[in-house]
């Protein structure tokens, strides 16, 4: 990139000048000239490139060249001084006669200067990439990336690191994404230039740079470098929302410094991500007056969003909470987890102080970048009694953590994050999502008074872009949760996944199935302590059930389409449960649905084994005729079912196996940043 310069010179004096490689000099040689002035003639030492514009007329070599209104002499230099001022040009003026009216004498140093970043996104800081100063997405795009440093490197008195004052540990640098400084040139700048880092105010509120002191010029010895490259634990500031512009050192001969530049914060609905970083070499004017910019060099990087994962992916750990009544749940999630070969992690109620529901607590997702990855939780904005555990439990080394405050009176049960879910990858109308879309419930669009996630929760899931979200209907439900009455399971054939949907046509179609095969007196919830067994017959003949269980399949109608339309998914992608809901409420406009039997949609997915909420469902020469009908639906695809038992601690509070459970999984193989945007 050609970086071109006004320079102002006069004749008859000598002007010192420092040129960065790269850039071009720009002389308007009427306005330097000696009054009547016809004719001109450069001469330059052969470090010196230089051509004129308008290209002259031919002439000979050895005559001068006539002046013009418009003549311009361009200068450049193609290598760094060995020394200050080691080059030399020369204007000669002439008048009418050819007789010399002036000379004006240039003094030439040339360094090298460039501010570097990963702008290929290989992982290596490449020299001088032309295109390190912009953002395009694609495999075939360009632009750094920068991770927002929300992790801690420590694990007591913990706060995220980019809530810390300054670099505490090395360690954390690898969370950094690393920018370089490279000069070359004479073994110092000459008197009074210097070169500065800046960035704007807006700017400053999302990242702070750092910098290794083992290139300071006055750590000269190899045991000092030794001691600031590893061992030391402050690195200097040099930029942040208290520092706008810092001098940066220039060190002599071929050099190199190392930046580190951390992200601050997520894109949100007021940061789109990008970041610019500028680089400015200032020449003196006089004494008393401001310096002026000659060079400016810009990088510019994206923070990396916050990516969610689809139950597609493989599972690294199960969290679960242990409670005084949920023994029986807990058995068989500890046989289901250790079955599947994953990690379990249970808190425990000294944590969780009773708060079971691990699933609308948090999120968890991830950050990506060509140097550095890890796992990030998303802290929802219920605040329940298990609040502190994403920040007590997860914040730690390479684990991250964010959240998004709320209002109080703004949070309502759609803000538990069993009402946020993503699809595995899927194309819609040829438009790729190798990410998935991410999936919320929200209020009906015509009602006047319903529930909604919280909007600053959905802005930061629309601003972190890879993942466009759906928003789906939920609020019909009594806790108001897409995970009622939707899931996906890995397939291995299709699109490589299934959307499972709660049915109650399908719940009908098989019990009424039951009764004409002459089992209509089998009875659903037969030995479950507390609740009253119940015919198939019985239910059967509920009109009123029925009736509401109408209204719910409406309402879950409405959803498949939308999913139909915003995933591309056809009905044979589509795979419906036999699930009913019943009707709570005081008056009609406030009716909204939970499960009449635990509902076997919200499980947990594991690889190839499911854990699914044990129905209770009437019996069948000794078989639980809804178990049955699932695991002839999930067999068919490789899956294997496990039912637990959540009916008296997680089915009778509204919730289930899904929604008393979470997963951390591993990232997709796909690079955000290769995404076509």
């Amino acid at each position: 990139m050609i970086h071109p310069r006004t320079l102002r010179v006069d004749y008859d004096k000598t002007t010192k000048v420092l040129c960065v490689v790269g850039s071009e000099l720009n002389v308007n040689l009427n306005r330097s000239a000696p009054p009547g002035s016809k004719f001109f003639s450069v001469k330059c030492t052969s470090s010196v490139q230089y051509s004129i514009s308008p290209l002259p007329q031919e002439t000979s070599h050895l005559a001068p060249t006539p002046l013009n209104g418009n003549s311009l002499l361009l200068i450049s230099m193609s290598h760094a001084s060995h020394s200050e001022n080691d080059s030399k040009l020369s204007v000669w003026y002439y008048g009418e006669n050819k007789e010399v009216l002036g000379k004006a004498l240039l003094h030439l140093t040339a360094v090298e200067i460039s501010l570097d970043v990963d702008a290929d996104r290989d992982g290596v800081v490449e020299k001088n990439n032309p295109n390190k100063g912009s953002w395009k997405w694609g495999c075939n795009g360009h632009g750094a990336v920068l991770l927002v440093n929300c992790d801690s490197e420590r694990t007591y008195w913990k706060k995220p690191d980019n809530e810390q004052d300054a670099v505490s540990r090395v360690s954390d640098l690898k969370d950094m994404s690393v920018m370089v400084l490279r000069t070359r040139g004479p073994t110092k700048l000459p008197e009074g230039y210097k070169l500065t880092m800046h960035i704007s105010q807006g700017d400053a509120e999302s990242i702070r740079v750092f910098r290794s002191r083992s290139n300071d010029p006055v750590k000269n010895s190899l045991s000092e470098r030794f001691f600031y490259k590893y061992f030391v634990k402050d690195y200097p500031l040099v930029l942040s929302s208290e520092v706008l512009s810092q001098e940066v050192p220039y060190i002599g001969g071929a050099a190199e410094m190392d930046f580190y530049v951390e992200g601050l914060r997520f894109p949100d609905k007021d940061f789109d991500g990008l970041i610019s970083i500028n680089l400015s070499l200032l020449e003196p004017i006089s004494a008393g007056l401001p310096e002026t910019p000659i060079f400016t060099d810009k990088v510019v990087f994206r923070v990396a969003p916050w990516i969610m994962t689809p139950n597609t992916l493989e599972p690294v750990e199960v969290f679960v909470c242990s409670t005084s009544d949920n023994y029986q749940f807990l058995k068989g999630m500890k046989n289901l987890v250790a079955k599947s070969g994953y990690k379990l992690k249970i808190c425990h109620e000294y944590l969780n102080r009773g708060d079971r529901w691990m699933q609308d607590e948090l999120e968890f997702g991830y950050i990506d970048s060509p140097h550095q990855r890890f796992p990030v939780v998303l802290d929802s904005p219920r605040d329940g009694k298990l609040q502190d555990f994403p920040y007590n439990e997860l914040l730690g080394p390479d684990f991250g953590y964010v959240t998004r405050v709320a209002e109080r009176k703004d949070v309502s049960s759609l803000d538990s994050f069993g009402n946020l879910e993503v699809s595995p990858a899927v194309t819609v109308n040829g438009k790729n999502y190798p990410l998935g879309r991410i999936l919320i419930g929200v209020a009906f669009p015509t009602a006047t008074k319903g529930r909604n996630m919280t909007k600053v929760v959905q802005d930061f899931l629309w601003a972190q872009k890879v993942q466009e979200p759906i928003a789906l209907f939920s609020d019909w439900l009594l806790v108001g949760h897409i995970d009622e009455f939707m899931t996906f399971v890995p397939a291995p054939d299709r699109k490589g996944f299934r959307l499972l949907l709660a049915s109650p046509d399908a719940a009908y179609k098989l019990f009424r199935g039951l009764q004409r095969d002459g089992h209509g007196q089998a009875k659903l919830f037969e030995g479950v302590e507390d609740e009253d067994p119940i015919s198939v017959d019985k239910i059967l003949a509920d009109d009123s059930l029925q009736a509401e269980n109408n209204y719910v399949q409406s309402c879950i109608d409405w959803n498949r389409d939308v999913l139909k339309r915003e995933l591309g998914l056809d009905d044979e992608d589509i795979i419906d449960l036999p699930i009913l809901f019943k009707l709570e409420g005081e008056e009609e406009d406030e009716y909204r649905a939970a499960a009449y039997y635990p509902d076997m949609v919200n499980m947990i997915v594991l690889g190839k084994n499911l854990g699914i909420p044990k129905p209770f469902g009437p019996k069948v020469n000794g078989r639980c005729a809804l178990e049955a009908e699932m695991c002839s639906l999930m067999e068919g695809l490789g899956l294997s079912c496990t039912f637990i038992d959540d009916f008296a601690s997680y089915h009778k509070l509204l919730g289930e196996v899904h929604c008393g459970s979470n997963v951390r999984r591993e990232p997709f193989d796909f690079k955000w940043w290769n995404l076509e945007v």
